[in-house]
């Protein structure tokens, strides 16, 4: 074959892979068997390698490849990627439309409804119609550069596609009479400059279900569920190992002037490009057309091949969608109207009692198997006395069951009128149900405490604690290692987990030589810690993280905090007289100052940073409920970096809480103490100012 005549067939072979993934993908047809398919591929593959000159990037064969990435860079949006506000009833939802119409007294019920996705945000950005870079949506300013895995996303168009006349003519007859036919014409054929098409990146269901049977097969743990395999799946670095997920793609939005006057307008133009929208989508001219769409997917979510945890409704026309403006990250003209948690009934068989690292023996209830929000659930919390009581829940009830996406389930209602009369009143112990030692049950406190600190199950909490991700972050301990090595005697304390070697770790059950020596090479590699994560793995009492990061910060070294006094620490905006209290006594208590000198051995501390200078310099922030566009933990940096303080606590030197659906005592105690309450847009406004 001549160069030319090699250069002729590549472009054929490539624009026939296109079209027949155009067909599958976008339009839902198939022309060709896979094996045809992947005939067509293999061959472009071959002629690829012996004319390397050939080879451009929008070619199929370039979907996987190089090397792994050490890291993801970071990319700035052009245009912010937004939040949306969450509503959770038709009520919710018709003050919003009311809320919009002040702003717009015009504004009519013009709606577009499509499915809110349940996987990972990402954007798509063209060059001249060739695919340059793909980053997630990260803050909403700045994401992380995932290009090369989103290219192995077959749904995902490698180079824009260009419709033919037919297409065009069709579409602009569908259009409304607002419609710039000219620059349309222009830029759907052209491609000329920069194009970006936003939407998500998913796991469906069947694809979730192969990869977990065989996970299975081969003994490896299975993914929770499709959104978290999805997310996973888009922050690896190896792209090799994204393709292998298996990975789909639905455009929704359009960050280009195609002359369209609607989002529907927006939505055809994406499909016209090449890039797959979801069909489950509906023109609403009233709000309870949305309401009527919003219903008909709850009841069919089940039956669809992907996971969406409800819908979004936008204002159509672009023209008010645009008059009605943006509330700190959030664009006022399209609303999440999200399902409410999931909820099943199940039977409650037993209840257990834990014992935690501070001694808190807490109720949880043994149910009946359930599936629900993605997991089969066997445990939910009961968390305390008051709780059960509120409940009036027994041994053998019917319960209703509630889990929201992550959130660990929950009790929230019994049946009563599906007793039998076998049901059994929930009794707390009387002694320790690990060393049997007599509970107590503090004045005015809720919990019931176990009071003897050498209680197996606080040593094994604590140890958990000491070793867990957030704190030392030691591979390899889990639960069973850590009561393995406390019942064999070759641990105490996590003290002792530092003289470890990997001779005394073989004689155990379940260890061979390179298990051992694995555990051996996580402890080498945690002998060095920042002051406050090795504050954070002590596990003094009523000390979390933030507790930790606000005395490192204020103290600078461990030596000035052993030495502290509790006037100086409560001195600090976010640490009360309760967690100073608390500080003070476990370093001035003999048996923690030794296990203390037993850990500096072996670690070295390094001391805090000097604080940050910034906008948010002297302000206290504590976070409450859940957050949408930040976790919990970026908010936090957000705030760190600016100068300011994430305190756990709300006390009178608390300047801001940030509440999200879900706050709870904090967000009451703000209000009592009269603390500005902050809703999450209000926040990103303050930290993008």
């Amino acid at each position: 074959m001549t160069r030319s005549e090699a250069k002729e067939r590549i472009q054929k072979l490539k624009s026939e892979v296109e079209r027949h993934r155009y067909l599958y993908h976008v339009l839902d047809r198939v022309e060709i068997s896979d094996a045809a398919l992947d005939s067509l591929k293999h061959e472009l593959y071959k002629l690829e390698q012996q004319f390397p000159e050939f080879i451009t990037p929008d070619s199929p064969t370039q979907r996987v490849g190089g090397e792994p990435l050490p890291e993801f860079k970071k990319v700035r949006h052009e245009t912010p990627m937004l939040s949306m506000e969450d509503v959770f009833s038709f009520e919710e939802f018709g003050d919003w439309h009311e809320r919009n119409k002040k702003i717009v007294p015009a504004l009519p019920e013009d709606f577009y409804a499509e499915i809110k996705m349940d996987g990972l945000a990402v954007s798509l950005v063209y060059e001249n119609g060739i695919f340059v870079g793909g980053s997630t949506r990260g803050d909403g300013l700045v994401g992380e550069d995932v290009t090369n895995n989103l290219k192995t996303i077959e749904s995902i168009p490698l180079s824009l596609r260009v419709p033919p006349e037919s297409e065009i003519s069709d579409f602009i007859k569908g259009a409304g009479g607002k419609l710039n036919e000219k620059k349309f014409r222009e830029l759907i054929v052209a491609h000329k400059g920069r194009i970006e098409i936003r939407g998500e990146a998913f796991m469906r269901k069947k694809v979730f279900n192969e990869l977990n049977a065989a996970a299975k097969k081969n003994n490896e743990p299975p993914f929770a569920n499709p959104r978290n395999a999805a997310a996973g799946a888009i922050r690896q670095l190896d792209s090799k190992i994204t393709a292998a997920r298996r990975l789909s793609f639905y455009g929704y939005a359009l960050i280009a002037d195609f002359g369209e006057a609607t989002h529907e307008e927006a939505h055809r133009i994406v499909k016209l490009l090449g890039a797959p929208v979801n069909p489950l989508v509906l023109r609403c001219s009233s709000l309870y057309d949305a309401e009527n769409f919003h219903e008909k997917v709850r009841r069919e979510r089940e039956r669809l091949d992907y996971w969406t945890d409800g819908i979004v409704v936008v204002v159509n026309e672009n023209e008010y969608f645009n008059r009605l403006g943006v509330v700190g990250k959030t664009p006022r003209g399209h609303i999440a109207y999200k399902f409410p948690a999931e909820q099943v009934t199940t039977v409650v068989e037993d209840v257990v009692w834990g014992v935690g690292r501070m001694g808190t023996v807490t109720p949880v209830a043994h149910v009946r198997p359930v599936f629900v929000a993605g997991t089969t659930v066997t445990n939910a919390t009961l968390h305390n006395l008051d709780e059960i009581g509120r409940l009036g829940v027994k041994i053998g009830d019917t319960v209703i069951l509630e889990k929201a996406g992550d959130v660990i389930p929950k009790i929230v209602a019994v049946l009563p009128k599906l007793r039998t009369g076998k049901e059994k009143a929930i009794r707390p112990p009387k002694f320790c149900p690990v060393c049997g030692s007599e509970l107590v049950r503090r004045e005015g406190e809720v919990a019931i405490v176990c009071p003897n600190k050498n209680c197996f199950a606080r040593n094994a909490a604590g140890i958990r604690h000491f070793v867990a991700r957030n704190a030392m972050n030691i591979e390899g301990l889990g639960e069973k290692t850590v009561e393995q090595f406390l019942n064999a005697g070759v641990i105490r304390d996590a003290a002792d987990l530092y003289d470890l070697k990997a001779g005394d770790i073989l004689p155990l059950e379940r260890f061979a030589e390179t298990s051992a020596e694995n555990i051996v090479a996580a402890l080498a590699a945690a002998r060095e810690a920042p002051l406050a994560r090795f504050l954070y793995a002590l596990g003094i009492e009523h000390m979390g993280e933030e507790t930790a990061r606000l005395l490192a910060e204020h103290f600078g070294s461990l030596d000035r905090l052993r030495r502290a006094k509790a006037e100086e620490l409560t001195e600090i905006a976010g640490v009360g007289e309760v967690v100073a209290g608390s500080v003070v006594r476990w370093f001035g208590d003999r048996a923690h100052s030794s296990y203390l000198d037993r850990l500096l051995k072996n670690i070295k501390v390094a001391n805090a940073p000097k604080k940050i200078d910034g906008p948010f310099h002297g302000t206290t922030f504590v976070f409450t409920g859940e957050l949408e566009a930040l976790s919990r933990d970026e908010a936090k940096e957000k705030v760190r970096a600016r100068g300011g303080k994430a305190a756990e606590s709300v006390s009178k030197k608390t300047d801001y809480v940030v509440a999200g659906p879900g706050a709870g005592e904090k967000l009451d105690k703000a209000k009592k103490l009269g603390v500005r309450v902050l809703n999450e847009n209000e926040f990103l406004a303050m930290i993008h100012e």
